[in-house]
């Protein structure tokens, strides 16, 4: 027996996938608001000598760190300009400062 499906029903099931797709993206953002912050004593964290703020680098240990390079304008960064913390590829599952610092750092295209 087959069942055929009619072209309302398709129009519905459009429509009603169309409703969800802002509300996938309300989802993310709240499941990137929940992340954990890094704790600059996670393995990971030390190894990439990862900071909170970039202004504590220690220079010595990191020469060719600058005080401009920061969370916020790392390619690596999953924020938006003006967030004060976002995802990081680098350290999946928590989130960043944007005025935070890693041995990672790479300059974002535009910033």
């Amino acid at each position: 027996m087959e069942k055929k499906i009619s072209r309302r029903a398709i129009v519905k099931g459009g429509l009603v996938a169309g409703a969800m797709v802002p509300v996938m993206g309300w989802l993310v953002d709240a499941r990137a608001a929940a992340m954990p912050p890094l704790d600059p004593s996670d393995a990971t964290a030390k190894s990439l000598g990862f900071v909170t703020d970039t202004g504590k680098v220690d220079g010595a240990a990191n020469p060719t760190h600058k005080a401009t390079q920061k969370c916020a304008n790392c390619v690596q960064y999953q924020g938006k300009a003006g967030d004060a913390a976002a995802g990081c590829n680098i350290f999946a599952g928590h989130s960043v400062p944007a005025n935070g610092w890693c041995k990672v750092w790479a300059q974002k295209p535009g910033a």
